[in-house]
């Protein structure tokens, strides 16, 4: 799969680790390996052109990542996305190098289909797999958390569900009796914080994550400084992490570290990845729609008096106003300080412009927008400034989802939360998708979303009238 950005913690993973060098060699073995495999199958030679093609492959898979969610669905989309891509850069590459008619027919059409199911089936074993592994040739690494609070238990959680970080919870310590901590397991308790240091040089751990209050400063300060005697790695996690961060990172200013809690992922060679992206497939896009596009216009002009495009204020970037276009579907144009949001049966709708938003082809004079830079083809969806300033009192984080230029089409939208949120609760979950896009954008994901758009629209959810 390719990413531009791995989204799951490293947790003290060091870079030469053995699970850190299997998950980044995934990937690339498997996809290499059905290669191999495929021509091996139809009697033709691993040389020249195969030899130069597996190059290519490593070079687009490594270093592979971790899949975004564990259930069966998640990692096949991913796995699906991400190969779709690979594919789709190496199939213009040959075009491009007229190097096409070097490989057999038969070879690449079983290599591409093969791949998925390949790489499918090798992150749904891997959990089961790769903690045995290590374990028996005595690789996996030993951690011990200082803190049994709400925090270290969600941490010590996010390892178990890691299985490629190759790291065993021991246990905990802490100053509290087990009594006072709820939901903690009987016997995961090792001690108090001043036997800490004793633990960690009698039973070889190698992680220690501190992740006690920042108001117990003196307690840490004590217990870094008993640690200094062991060989064990330390890492302090703040209790800042139990807060909703969008896209938190650590950066410094002069030597002196930072901590982004809310930020946009288009930062650096992310967004210039993202924008390249959005002008390229919206200027191909208009290309292949304009035809679509004269034939709507004339289609809305003759249902109903008014202009063609409707032009709203909506909140693009940073919370700045911007004009979007859409096809007229409406009797009225509203942009004023109240506006109603289009209901079943609501008189307002034009016959034809009925048909355009059940289908979203109202929307499609939005790629406009995009290479204006005032959008983005994937991103969370643009609602009128009279909703905006209603929800943003009503909706805790509602403004962040305007770290982003809107989009076209969003994560909410192929989730089922397309067309009218009459009520708080819809407009919350929403609000809810567009956040976990946030947090979790990729090239990759925006790919997934724009595939599945299509099927939404092809659907006619009921919501979109």
């Amino acid at each position: 799969m390719i990413a531009t950005q791995d989204t799951h913690p490293r947790l003290g993973q060091g870079p030469l680790a053995p699970s850190a060098l299997f998950r980044m060699l995934l990937e690339a073995l498997v996809a290499v390996g059905a290669l191999a495999a495929c021509v091996a199958w139809f009697g033709e030679r691993f040389d020249g052109p195969y030899i130069i093609l597996a190059l290519l492959v490593f070079s687009l898979t490594f270093p592979g990542r971790v899949p975004r969610g564990t259930s069966a669905t998640a990692i096949a989309r991913d796995v699906l996305s991400g190969w779709v891509l690979a594919v789709a850069l190496l199939l213009m590459l040959g075009w491009a190098t007229r190097t096409l008619g070097s490989f057999d027919e038969r070879v690449l059409a079983a290599w591409v289909a093969v791949t998925p199911v390949a790489l499918f089936a090798a992150h749904l074993a891997t959990p089961l797999v790769l903690p045995r592994v290590l374990a028996a040739e005595g690789l996996q690494r030993v951690a011990i958390v200082a803190g049994a609070g709400s925090l270290g238990r969600r941490l010590a959680e996010r390892i178990a569900a890691a299985p490629y970080l190759g790291i065993r919870v021991a246990g905990y310590f802490d100053d509290r009796a087990p009594s006072r901590l709820e939901g903690l397991e009987n016997g995961r308790m090792l001690g108090n914080l001043g036997q800490l240091a004793e633990y960690a040089k009698k039973h070889r751990v190698d992680l220690i994550y501190v992740t006690l209050p920042m108001a117990s400063q003196p307690r840490i300060m004590k217990l870094l400084d008993e640690l200094h005697d062991t060989t064990a790695s330390v890492y302090f996690t703040p209790d800042i992490f139990i807060f909703d961060l969008i896209q938190g990172r650590m950066d410094s200013i002069g030597g002196i570290p930072v901590l982004a809690v809310c930020e946009t992922p288009f930062s650096g060679m992310n967004g210039v990845v993202k924008r390249v992206s959005d002008l390229v497939l919206g200027a191909l896009i208009l290309a292949l729609i304009s035809p679509i596009l004269a034939a709507i216009a004339v289609g809305v002009k003759l249902s109903s008096p008014g202009p063609v495009l409707f032009r709203q204020r909506r909140y693009g970037l940073d919370g700045r106003e911007i004009v979007v276009y859409k096809f007229r579907s409406m009797t009225v144009t509203e942009d004023g300080p109240v506006v109603r949001q289009a209901t079943k049966n609501d008189a307002r709708v034009t016959r034809f412009g009925a048909f355009l938003r059940r289908t979203s082809l109202d929307e499609l004079p939005q790629f406009i927008n995009v290479l204006q830079g005032r959008m983005s083809i994937v991103g969370p969806r643009p609602h009128a400034v009279a909703h905006n300033e209603m929800y943003r009192k009503l909706i805790k984080s509602y403004m962040v989802r305007h770290k982003v230029r809107p989009g076209i089409t969003g994560w909410a939208q192929v989730n089922g939360l397309r067309g009218e949120t009459e009520t708080v609760e819809k407009m919350k979950a929403r609000i809810e998708y567009d956040l976990d896009y946030l947090r979790n954008w990729s090239l990759g994901l925006d790919l997934a979303i724009i595939w599945k758009t299509i099927w939404v629209v092809l659907k006619k959810p009921e919501t979109a009238y």
